[in-house]
């Protein structure tokens, strides 16, 4: 097939339904039924070898006892995760406690036929006894005294952990280890630990490894066929579609080294298999190593593929046709795949249309026979097949028959049993995949592994589970497709469906393609013109605006609720229909990029669908309980005149959150968006009116403070929401009670705050870091939300300053409607001053700071700061301030972050579950955001909204909103006034 067709059929089945895809797979899968009598046979035989070998070492035995789907496990998991980069022993101590003190060792004591797995079961009882937060004065004591003790044999097991699933620490002892006796006829993948690089440090690094492994490998194989594996990740710091400019021919250019140097060493070089936003990029890196001249004669050059794809198999037929093209063959490793969840989330997240993968174990089961038969019968191909599953590999037996021009592949520590006959008695060929580093670089790959190959679907954790038969373990994965006709998992909905009957999910666009991404720019920036700038209002227009709300509102308040909820579900569709002209004015009036210009619209439509819902179920009257003879009814209707003032942050999203809430709720409204972004909000508005809702039920007003003023202090108006600054907010509310005769209104306001971020020494550093540069600099520092002061543990705050700045040389600053772009310029030329001045006056106390062009361009810049209370105010820009914190001081710490009198959002980055509770309690914030970035609150599942100076509440997007712009009215009638009561007159006896 030539290069092109298979580039096109990747197009086409990337997110295309499920069962179009699986189901034409399934007939390549499928065997006859004496062919598959044998297989069974096989697989049998294969599973009694995979038994004995994992009821041998007391390691095996000991992962079996505590399996993924017990709480014990689970807890020894978090700590292998976590224990080995703590540094100091007090938070040491509290993760011990935090993952050993509260599970139920007891219940495992005694269980397991190995002598040595029930003594460390009974080492847990006793770690327990010591470490558990209750007990008597002796108990504790004990405690006390035993930590060190704890702590040395915790750190002891998890290095031992370290051991059975790392080859070695270095290259050259995994080299020995690979050698050794135990590992006659296996060959090794040696993969060099790093998950990916946050910085240009970090990519130099993981290359000088490589280069270094290599040379090593060409040297200690002793005549073994050993190899190397590379991550493209970790070599560059922006392996993304918006950099493929620059990152794909540089990765390409790093990939020729290295294959270069594999080639004089004459080991072979594999590319490993990422995240599927980057599959298209690999291929043009991959290729680039097959075209390189140097390379010619070389065929040694390989790639791994993930089954749970659906572009799979057209991935395999590139594959062949870069072979064919370069007259070699590539060697492709089939492995089922590695990021599934993550990759399930992430397209939830960005609402597209479809998966990118199959959604049941099956349907990837089916997949990988599929491919995996293709790749048998492919030309300028050296299949290399990576399973731990019996049936599989007696499957892959059965269509080989006599050949032996290809191998098998398993993790190390994995799958022990599985290959180890095929191999020394049949001749058949296996690779062990073996990760090299130190035992604090295990952690994040550990955890990886163990929960693909841990999760309860999965074959090997089938195995370990006494209650799985046989019958159920070889059952064929083609008749359980064909049973369920190739659907999606009905426990995995869609994205659009992902909110159920909360709302639709807002349609996104795959800004991680490559042609969307093109053709998204392409659009927004022909039409930086878009839109023309209303006239300000005046007074008057104000005044005007407001008459004509005042006189629409009866009418439009006595509309059926549904009525009015659906004129906001038709806005939604408008907005998603409109919504690259809506990015465009985003971008070129608010100064947005082209990832949060595509945000903003989206949570304007989820805004719409959300509220319409929400009024369709709360505001249809209530029915109260009361004395027979009465009818008692609640209802929620509108107030009136409804002022909605926005920001130029949010001027799509919040600017028609706050409308629509307030006109479904049965006002009417005047709203008055931001000076800086008119054109927007003119845009909005006419959609509004298109959409149904009247024109005097909705009007525009545009300007300054002389507007606002005019529409809040006007006693027609009948409540204000406001989103903005805490002393704007405060003006509002003193120009809404300063005439005595006026009546009592709601102010719904959203203010700043002084956004923390808390890091502990347990967060994993390179989960902090992205998640600070998200919550720091995105949308240029201009989010409420966004953070501004990181309060990192003294004991890590050397580490995180280094990787913070080397992830802020990787900032992008300048034109927002360049995909390239990360941090756009500020609002305007006031904003711009107030920034640069504070941040030259800042200037001997800077950490760290970027480069940024001419213009409103403020650079990113960390500043470093002695205490808690020196950030008296908040710098809406891409400014963090960074101080510290001292082990076993984190009450005193969030008591210091709270009496700034500001609760907006809070961040903790930590591995201790009590922490994190604890955390929860005491912080006094609107929203709490754990081990993930602080913005980009999800409307519905995260409600946001602050408190103290941050805010009035209610939450906007939450459940509590909408009836606050309404008012609350009770009818009660005497039913037996007109002669009786009659219902309970009307009761017939019952005999019993």
């Amino acid at each position: 097939m030539p290069i092109a067709d298979t580039l096109a059929d990747m197009q086409r089945l990337h997110r295309a339904p499920e069962p179009d895809v699986i189901l034409p797979l399934s007939e390549a899968a499928r065997i006859d039924t004496a062919a598959r009598q044998r297989v069974i046979a096989r697989a049998g035989r294969l599973l009694d070898e995979l038994r004995a070998a994992q009821s041998s070492g007391w390691v095996n035995r000991f992962l079996q006892e505590y399996r993924l789907n017990t709480d014990e496990g689970i807890a020894l998991l978090s700590l292998a995760e976590a224990f080995l980069r703590v540094p100091d022993a007090d938070t040491a101590d509290l993760l011990i406690r935090d993952k050993l003190g509260t599970a139920d060792w007891s219940a495992h004591a005694g269980k397991s036929d190995s002598t040595l797995v029930n003594s460390a079961t009974w080492g847990l009882v006793v770690t327990r006894s010591l470490v558990g937060e209750s007990g008597s004065t002796l108990k504790r004591l004990i405690g006390r005294v035993g930590e060190p003790v704890v702590r040395t044999a915790v750190g002891t097991a998890m290095r031992l952990m370290g051991q059975v699933f790392v080859m070695g620490r270095t290259i050259e002892e995994a080299l020995e280890r690979a050698n050794d006796k135990d590992n006659t006829g296996f060959v090794a993948s040696f993969d060099m630990l790093g998950e990916g690089a946050r910085t240009k440090d970090d990519a130099e690094r993981y290359f000088r490894s490589y280069a270094d492994a290599i040379d090593a490998i060409g040297k200690g194989s002793k005549g073994r066929d050993h190899s190397i594996s590379v991550k493209l990740s970790a070599l560059h710091p922006r392996y993304e579609t918006a950099h493929a400019d620059t990152c794909v021919p540089e990765l390409s250019a790093m990939l020729v080294q290295l294959a270069q140097r594999a080639a004089r060493a004459d080991i072979g070089l594999n590319v490993d298999a990422e995240e599927s936003e980057r599959l298209v990029m690999s291929l043009d890196i991959i290729a680039a190593a097959a075209r390189a001249p140097s390379l010619s004669g070389w065929d040694q050059l390989g790639m791994a593929v993930q089954a749970y794809s659906k572009r799979c198999r057209a991935v395999i037929a590139w594959a062949d046709a870069i072979g064919g093209e370069t007259n070699r063959k590539i060697a492709v490793r089939l492995v089922k795949g590695a990021y599934w969840d993550s990759e399930i989330k992430r397209t939830q997240e960005a609402g597209l249309s479809a998966y990118p993968l199959y959604t049941r174990k099956a349907a990837t089961d089916v997949s990988y026979l599929a491919c995996a038969r293709d790749m048998l019968a492919a030309k300028n191909i050296y299949a290399a097949f990576a399973s731990h599953n019996a049936l599989t590999v007696a499957t892959l037996l059965e269509w080989a028959g006599d050949r032996r021009d290809f191998e098998f592949q398993r993790l190390h520590g994995m799958g022990d049993g599985l290959y180890e006959k095929l191999v020394r008695d049949e001749g058949y060929n296996c690779r062990i995949y073996a990760p090299v580093g130190g035992h604090r670089d295990l952690l994040a790959y550990l955890v990886r592994r163990l929960l693909e190959n841990g999760a309860n679907s999965s074959f090997v954790h089938q195995l370990a589970d006494p209650n799985v038969t046989e019958e159920e373990l070889l059952a064929d994965p083609v008749e359980k497709i064909a049973a369920v006709r190739g659907t999606r998992h009905p426990s995995i909905p869609l994205p659009a469906d992902l909110f159920g009957a909360v709302r639709g999910n807002s349609e996104g666009l795959d800004l991680q393609d490559a042609m969307t991404l093109e053709d998204t720019a392409s659009a927004i920036a022909a039409r930086a013109d878009i839109g023309a700038a209303p006239a300000d209002s005046t007074v008057e227009d104000v005044r005007t605006a407001i008459a004509a709300a005042d006189a629409a509102f009866e009418g439009w308040s006595r509309t059926p609720v549904e009525t009015r909820a659906a004129a906001l579900d038709r806005l939604a569709d408008l907005l998603e229909e409109h919504r690259i002209d809506l990015m465009a004015l985003a971008v070129h009036e608010a100064g947005k990029t082209i990832g949060d210009a595509l945000g903003e619209v989206r949570e304007a439509a989820d805004f719409c669908r959300y509220y319409a819902n929400q009024a369709r179920a709360g505001f249809a009257p209530v029915v109260l309980p009361g004395p027979t003879g009465e009818s008692n009814t609640l209802r929620l209707e509108g107030r009136g005149v409804f002022a909605c003032i926005a920001p130029w942050n949010f001027p799509l999203a919040i600017f028609l959150g706050q409308v629509t809430a307030a006109l479904v709720a049965g006002n009417s409204v005047v709203a008055k968006p931001a000076p800086q972004t008119p054109r927007i909000a003119l845009r909005a508005v006419t959609l509004a009116h298109q959409a149904g809702i009247p024109q005097d039920v909705l009007k525009l007003v545009t300007g300054g403070g002389e507007a606002g003023n005019a529409l809040t202090a006007d006693p027609h108006v009948m409540g204000v929401a406001f989103t903005g600054s805490t002393a704007t907010a405060k003006a509002i509310a003193r120009s809404l009670v300063a005439d005595d005769a006026r009546p009592i209104v709601p102010l719904i306001a959203e203010t700043g705050g002084l956004n923390a971020m808390i890091v502990d020494s347990t967060a994993l550093p390179e989960q902090v870091i992205a998640d600070v540069m998200t919550s720091a600099f995105r949308s240029a520092g201009q989010r409420c939300s966004a953070l501004r002061l990181l309060v990192v543990q003294e004991d890590v705050l050397d580490r995180t300053i280094e990787m913070l700045k080397g992830a802020m040389d990787t900032l992008v600053v300048g034109d927002p409607a360049d995909p390239r772009t990360d941090v756009g310029p500020v609002i305007d030329d006031a904003a711009y001053r107030k920034l640069e001045d504070y941040r030259r006056t800042m200037q001997d106390r800077w950490l760290h700071t970027v480069a940024a062009p001419q213009g409103r361009f403020i650079a990113p810049t960390a500043i470093r700061i002695d205490r808690i209370e020196d950030l008296t105010q908040e710098w809406f820009g891409p400014i963090l301030h960074v101080t510290t914190w001292k082990a076993g001081t984190l009450d005193e710490t969030i008591a210091r972050i709270n009496r700034s009198g500001y609760g907006l959002t809070l961040g903790l980055h930590s591995r201790i579950a009590g922490r994190c509770a604890h955390t929860v309690a005491a912080a006094r914030v609107g929203n709490l955001y754990v081990n993930r970035s602080m913005i980009g609150a999800v409307v519905g599942s995260q409600p946001f909204g602050g408190e103290g100076l941050s805010g009035t509440g209610p939450k906007a997007g939450g459940p509590h909103y909408l009836p606050r712009f309404a008012v609350e009215r009770t009818v009660s009638i005497d039913t037996t006034s007109a002669g009786g009561n009659a219902s309970l007159l009307s009761i017939e006896d019952v005999t019993l």
